[in-house]
C-alpha cells in the first residue's frame, strides 16, 4: 500500500492518507490558504451563512462576552444546529415555513470513564469560513470545561451539503492525573413522533450485520433495541455502512461518520416508549489520557431530510466521493440475465451443467455461472479430481463450451476462507487469523477459517487465483460470496506484526482493491460481483466490486429495499443483481427485481436431472412464466435506467413504489398484497401521458402531469410505464 503524507485541514497535524488510486490528492498548505482566503469572500454573499461574521470571516468570544444565540448555533438553508451553554445541542429542520425542532436539547456529545461527562460549562466560541475536500463551508467551535476535562467541539456545514452537520469532538485532560476513558458517544439525539400518527410513528434505516439477517429497512416498535455495532455481531458475520437514519411522515434524522475507512463503532437505534426514538454514534474504545492529553473521536455527523433514508445515502456516498471514492465501472455485458448452476448444489455434476446450457440458451439468458462444488476445498480452490479428472483441461473446456454456446462465464469463489486439512494452511499457518487468545476464527457456512487481509502474502494468494481463474481458466466474471466477506475481526497473528489489532479491520477494503485492480488488469471487461450474504455491506468496499446483488434475500421486500439501498450507496451505474428469482415470494417474483431496476437471474434446474423435487424445478408453467419475464426484462432494461429512490417513502407511502426514468418514458412499481383505489404518479412533467401496464400489454388510459392519480386494483403488484404523448 503507497502512503503519502497530508496536514489535517483544521490543525496543521501531519495525518497519512491512502492513496491507491481512489482517495483525494493533497493540498498545500500554501494552496489551502489561499483557499481559505478567498472562500472568507464567498461566504459574505452567501445568504443564510454569516451569521455575524465580521469583515475578516473569523468571529471569536470568550464566554463572558458571547452575544446571544447566534454565537452558540450554526445554520445552512435545511439545518440548524443550536447549543446552550452547557455545549448540549438540539437539530431544528429548516423544511417549509416553520422550522421543526426535531431533536430537541441534549447532552448530545459525551465521554466515560469513572463517571459520564454530560455538562461542559462554555469558556469560548469561534467561527470562521473553511474549505477543504467537501468545498467551501462555515465552522463554529466551541469550548467547555467540566472540571479537569475539557472539550473543544466545532460543526462544519458546507455549501454543497445543506443537510449535513459534521462534528469534530476532543477531549483534553486538564489536570496533573491520568484519566482513564472507557468510551465516547457523539449525536445523541431524542426524536419525538408526530401527534396521533397512525400506523408506525417512525420508519428506519439499520446498518448493522446480524446472522438472523433482519430487514434493512423496517418500522420501530415500542421496545426495539438494535446496537448496530460496525464489528463482529457473530464468529462471521459483522460489518456495514457508518450511518443509521430513522424518519417520521414528515421529516427524518441521520447520523454517522465520515472517516475513509471501517471504524469498530456501534449506531444504535431504540424505541423505548410510544413516542419517542434514540439514535447515537458510540465508542467503548478504552484509553488511558495522561496530564495534558488529548484524544479526538470521530468525524461524525447529523443529517435531516424529507421522505424516506434514500436522500441520506445518496448524499453520504456524494460526499464521500469529495473524499476520492469512486464507484467501479461496469461492462455493458454485466446487466445480462443470469443462470446460476447453484440449483444442483455443491454435488453439482458437469453434466447437469452441458445438459442444462441449451435450455439456458432458448431461454435467452446471457451469463452462466458455476457455484460452489467445483473446488477440492475451501483455501486451496483446486479443481475437485473427481468431477474435473483431466484436471484444468477439463475446466478449460467447459469455460470454452459456455462461451461457444454465447454466453458469459462466472465462477464462484470465496476468499479468505481455508478448511485446516487444506494445503494452504499446512504450508503457510502465518496465513491465519487469530483471536485474542490465539485461536483460529470460524467461518460457520463452510467450516473454514479466516485468512487475516492485512497479510501481504495472503494478498498475494488470491491475486495469483485471480489470475488463474480469468487469465488461465478463461473466466468472465468473479462471484465473491460469503458472509464473512463484510468485515474481519481484530487479528491478534504475532506473525503479522500489525501496528494494531485492528489492522485487519482497516485492511478489508484494501484487500478487495487488489482483488478487483487485478481482475480488471488480466480482463478489462471483467465482471466482479460482491455478495456479502445476508449482511448490510461496507461501504468501504464499494469502490472494489462492480455488481451488487440482493446477497440471500429472504423476502421479496429485501429484493426490493436493498435494491434502493444500494442505488442509493452505489449510484445507477453499478447493476444491481436481485439475486435467484427462486428467493423471492412465491420463487417467481421477478416484478420485485425488474421494478427496482435490478438484473434478474435463477437457480433453476431441469427436473430429469434431479433425484428431489424443489423449488428451482423448471417445469411447463414456470419456463413460461420465466420467459415471459425474460421478454420484459430484456425490452425495457429498466437495470440501465435512472432510480429515483426520492419520489416515494418506502415506509410511510403505500402502496409501496419505486421509479425508473429511462428516456422520456417513466416506469412505475406499485407493491402490495392488494389495492383498491388512487395512486399517485410522482415525477411526471407538465404533459400528457398514456399509461400501459407493461406486463399484461394493457393501456389504462391518459394523465397529465405533473401532478397525476391513476385508479387501479391489483394483487401483489403493477407495473406501469408511463409514455409522453
Amino acid at each position: 500500500m503507497d502512503n503519502q503524507t497530508d496536514r489535517d485541514v483544521r490543525t496543521g497535524q501531519k495525518i497519512v492518507l491512502q492513496k491507491n488510486g481512489r482517495w483525494y490528492p493533497s493540498m498545500t498548505r500554501r494552496r489551502l490558504a489561499i483557499a481559505q482566503t478567498c472562500c472568507v469572500l464567498l461566504f459574505l454573499v452567501l445568504p443564510g451563512w454569516n451569521s455575524g461574521q465580521n469583515s475578516t470571516g473569523h468571529k471569536s468570544h470568550s464566554a463572558g462576552a458571547l452575544n446571544g444565540a447566534t454565537d452558540l448555533q450554526i445554520q445552512s438553508s435545511v439545518l440548524r444546529i443550536e447549543f446552550d451553554r452547557n455545549l448540549h445541542s438540539q437539530v431544528v429542520a429548516l423544511f417549509g415555513p416553520t422550522p421543526k425542532i426535531l431533536a430537541p436539547f441534549s447532552a448530545s456529545e459525551t465521554v466515560t470513564g469513572v463517571r459520564t461527562w454530560t455538562d461542559f460549562a462554555l469558556s469560548a466560541s469561534h467561527r470562521e469560513s473553511v474549505s477543504d475536500a467537501f468545498g467551501a463551508g462555515e465552522r463554529l467551535s466551541l469550548t467547555g470545561k467540566s472540571g479537569d476535562l475539557r472539550k473543544d467541539v466545532s460543526v462544519t456545514m458546507y455549501a454543497d451539503f445543506p443537510s449535513i452537520a459534521i462534528f469534530d469532538v476532543t477531549y483534553t485532560n486538564e489536570g496533573a492525573a491520568q484519566l482513564t476513558v472507557r468510551g465516547w458517544a457523539n449525536q445523541q439525539y431524542v426524536l419525538s413522533s408526530v401527534p396521533a400518527a397512525r400506523g408506525p410513528a417512525f420508519w428506519s434505516y439499520q446498518s448493522g450485520s446480524y446472522e438472523k439477517r433482519p430487514n434493512w429497512v423496517l418500522p420501530l416498535r415500542v421496545g426495539f433495541k438494535q446496537e448496530n455495532y460496525l464489528g463482529m455481531n457473530a464468529s462471521d458475520y459483522g460489518g456495514g455502512t457508518p450511518i443509521v437514519d430513522v424518519w417520521r411522515k414528515d421529516v427524518g434524522l441521520a447520523v454517522g461518520h465520515v472517516e475513509p475507512g471501517p471504524r469498530l463503532i456501534s449506531l444504535p437505534v431504540s424505541m423505548p416508549d410510544a413516542r419517542h426514538a434514540r439514535v447515537a454514534v458510540r465508542s467503548t474504545r478504552e484509553r488511558t489520557l495522561q496530564p495534558s492529553e488529548s484524544f479526538h473521536t470521530l468525524r461524525t455527523f447529523v443529517s435531516v431530510h424529507q421522505g424516506d433514508y434514500f436522500r441520506t445515502l445518496a448524499e453520504y456516498r456524494r460526499l464521500m466521493m469529495r473524499q476520492g471514492f469512486q464507484m467501479a465501472s461496469a461492462p455493458d455485458s454485466a446487466f445480462g440475465p443470469i443462470w446460476c448452476a447453484w440449483g444442483y448444489g455443491r454435488s453439482v455434476q458437469l453434466k447437469q451443467v452441458y445438459d442444462t446450457l441449451p435450455t439456458v440458451k432458448k431461454m435467452g439468458f446471457a451469463w452462466v455461472t458455476l457455484d460452489d462444488g467445483w473446488q477440492n476445498n475451501y483455501g486451496d480452490w483446486g479443481l475437485d479430481p473427481k468431477k474435473f479428472p483431466n484436471g484444468d483441461a477439463d475446466m478449460k473446456a467447459l469455460v470454452d463450451r459456455i462461451h461457444a454456446e454465447g454466453f458469459k462465464a462466472q465462477l464462484w469463489w470465496s476468499p479468505l476462507s481455508a478448511v485446516t486439512e487444506s494445503q494452504l494452511l499446512k504450508d503457510h499457518p502465518d496465513f491465519l487469523l487469530l483471536n485474542r487468545d490465539g485461536s483460529k476464527r470460524k467461518i460457520s457456512w463452510w467450516n473454514s477459517f479466516y485468512l487475516c487481509p492485512a497479510d501481504q502474502g495472503v494478498v498475494e494468494y488470491h491475486k495469483a487465483l485471480v489470475r488463474k481463474i480469468l487469465g488461465e481458466w478463461g473466466f468472465d466474471g468473479l462471484k465473491l460470496d460469503g458472509q464473512h466477506m463484510n468485515a474481519v475481526p481484530a487479528c491478534y497473528n504475532p506473525a503479522h506484526h500489525h501496528q494494531r489489532p485492528e489492522d485487519s479491520v482497516e485492511a478489508l477494503p484494501d484487500f478487495f482493491r487488489e482483488i478487483y485492480d487485478t481482475a480488471r488488469s488480466v480482463k478489462p471487461d471483467a465482471l466482479v460481483e460482491f455478495c456479502p450474504c445476508g449482511t448490510a455491506y461496507s461501504f468501504f468496499t464499494m469502490p472494489h466490486f462492480n455488481m451488487s446483488v440482493a446477497s440471500d434475500p429472504e423476502s421479496s421486500f429485501q429484493v426490493r429495499s436493498k435494491g434502493k439501498t444500494l442505488k442509493a450507496l452505489m449510484g445507477d451505474n453499478i447493476p444491481y443483481f436481485g439475486d435467484h428469482v427462486e428467493l423471492s415470494d412465491g420463487a417467481i417474483d421477478f416484478a420485485s427485481t425488474v421494478g427496482v431496476g435490478g438484473v434478474v437471474g435463477t437457480q433453476f434446474v431441469l427436473p430429469n436431472l434431479v433425484k428431489k423435487r424443489s423449488t428451482s424445478d423448471l417445469t411447463p408453467e414456470r419456463r413460461k412464466i420465466f420467459e415471459e419475464w425474460l421478454h420484459i426484462y430484456k425490452d425495457k432494461m429498466l437495470s440501465r435506467g435512472q432510480y429515483l429512490g426520492g419520489l416515494y417513502d418506502i415506509g410511510f407511502d403505500r402502496p409501496e413504489a419505486h421509479v425508473i426514468r429511462k428516456g422520456q418514458e417513466i416506469y412505475y412499481a406499485f407493491f402490495a398484497r392488494h389495492w383498491s383505489g388512487q395512486i399517485e404518479l410522482r415525477g411526471l412533467e407538465d404533459r400528457p401521458y398514456r399509461i400501459v401496464d407493461y406486463v399484461n400489454n394493457k393501456d389504462l388510459g391518459s394523465v397529465h402531469g405533473p401532478q397525476a392519480t391513476l385508479s387501479a386494483e391489483f394483487n401483489q403488484h403493477l407495473l406501469i410505464e408511463a409514455r409522453p404523448e
